[in-house]
């Protein structure tokens, strides 16, 4: 058995390896009410989590017809990596997780390049996931398409069938079902209790869903990588 038949565990990064979720969402939320569009933290979640720069630009000019310009990004920019530099925390126990997950893994985030390793940098994870890192900016099409997730598969030299993805937002968590891969919905972030967000996961009826980062390993000993769902 080659290593690529082991399988392959891709982890998102927003909400599953960081719990960056509610501080991006406030910054957001705060910059769009500064342009004079009123929106609540549960709306922003509904329309921009897990999704990438592009489609937040596209969703800011075609629904409130507001144009992201670059001084409005890197507002944004600015403002979440001071947030993020005092502020963030790893996912409780993904250190230790990483430490014995007994696959190969990878990260695919819809944020950008320099975003996910900072986010790593800070939390102490970025030396044990590079150099597999991989943004929605490589691809053509963010999530929910599968773009990223095929990519990330490909680099890795494992096929859709022998992936798992580590999803905490519906459109990740379509975007891996899209690509064929095995999905495992994470609900171990500050961000994740909404009843909205519930409703969408059930929707969505991922193969796993689990709210203890330490609990990955178990379940990834579950599945058989020939396709076998848990």
């Amino acid at each position: 058995m080659t290593d690529a038949d082991n399988g392959l565990v891709i982890f998102d990064c927003d909400g599953v390896l960081v719990d960056s979720e509610p501080l991006s969402i406030a910054v957001l939320v705060q910059a769009m009410r500064d342009t004079g569009i009123e929106i609540d933290e549960e709306g922003a979640y509904q329309r921009f989590l897990g999704k990438s720069l592009a489609t937040l630009i596209d969703t800011l000019e075609t629904e409130f017809n507001v144009f992201a310009d670059q001084a409005f990004l890197d507002r944004i920019r600015e403002d979440l990596y001071t947030r993020f530099r005092a502020e963030l925390q790893p996912i409780a126990g993904i250190s230790d997780t990483l430490n014995v997950l007994p696959m190969r893994r990878c990260v695919a985030s819809s944020s950008q390049l320099e975003r996910i390793k900072l986010s790593l940098s800070l939390t102490g994870l970025l030396e044990r996931l590079e150099p597999h890192i991989f943004s929605a900016s490589m691809v053509k099409r963010g999530k929910p398409a599968p773009d990223l997730f095929l990519y990330a598969a490909q680099q890795m030299g494992v096929s859709p069938e022998h992936c798992i993805v580590v999803e905490d937002s519906p459109a990740g968590i379509m975007a891996a079902r899209a690509a064929g891969m095995t999905v495992f919905a994470f609900t171990g972030g500050s961000h994740a209790s909404s009843a909205h967000y519930r409703a969408e996961l059930t929707r969505l009826a991922p193969e796993v869903v689990f709210d203890a980062m330490p609990d990955l390993i178990h379940l990834v000993q579950k599945v058989r990588m020939d396709g076998t769902k848990p």
